[in-house]
């Protein structure tokens, strides 16, 4: 029986919200294959390494970007035979979901590191370009089989959104309801009746928990602030109909 030697690698999703839109982490690579196209960050396993420590490190070292504190769950195992030019190449994808993040620099093999808006990466008759605030208007030909990773992924979050406390990950560490509900319409890509969502929260046990404080940063009325609560699941479930 022939063995095909396997390379091991490993990219990572990291997606937030910045300005009311879902964007996404990606470099643009600065070596071949793909040289000049849009890719998630990622990158083989050293020898010495787990899988998510080498997710850890690819994200520090192509992006500038600190993986401290980081949560990073597995999406998905990627092992078509010819995703990678460079020969049989199994990929373990990791999702974060973080609060706004400063802007990234490139480094290692990656030519440029930005913050995309998913919607223009995944839409199926998108244009080539979309613009990108920070660096005027690039291509968006991902590398790889990076679409239908980030594809997956995506899902993956928006799904979690559901049953899961996972929205107050974008939020910082005490926020308002209509900050919450941002965060919602840009994952799901809908626009929520602000009333409804308010009542679905707060009626929701242990999802969020009131602080003593109040802001004024939405514009209007102060608001209140609410951190996480400690509920794992949400019973019941915020749903996207």
């Amino acid at each position: 029986m022939d063995f095909v030697p396997l390379g091991l690698a490993t990219d990572l999703v990291i997606l937030t919200v910045r300005g009311g839109r879902l964007q996404v982490l990606l470099i643009r690579r600065g070596i071949p294959p793909y040289q000049g196209h849009w890719a998630l960050p990622g990158g083989f396993v050293r020898p010495d390494e787990d899988l998510e420590a080498t997710a850890r490190r690819e994200l520090a070292e192509e992006t500038g970007l600190s993986a401290e504190g980081l949560h990073l769950e597995q999406v998905a195992t990627y092992g078509a035979p010819h995703r990678d030019p460079r020969g049989r190449v199994v990929s373990v994808a990791y999702l974060a979901l973080v609060p706004d993040l400063p802007a990234p620099v490139a480094g290692s093999d990656a030519a440029s590191a930005s913050w995309i808006d998913v919607n223009a990466v995944l839409e199926e008759h998108a244009a080539d370009a979309v613009q990108d605030g920070r660096t005027g208007v690039r291509e968006v030909r991902l590398a790889f089989d990076h679409r239908r990773i980030l594809a997956d992924a995506v899902e993956r979050a928006r799904a979690k959104l559901e049953y899961s406390p996972l929205a107050t990950a974008f939020c910082p560490p005490e926020f308002t309801i209509s900050e919450l509900r941002g965060v919602y319409e840009a994952v799901w890509g809908i626009p929520l009746d602000p009333r409804n969502f308010h009542r679905k929260v707060t009626r929701t046990p242990e999802f969020v928990t009131p602080t003593s404080a109040t802001t004024t940063r939405d514009g209007g009325r102060p608001a209140q602030l609410f951190h996480r609560g400690t509920a794992t699941t949400l019973h019941p479930p915020m749903t996207r109909a």
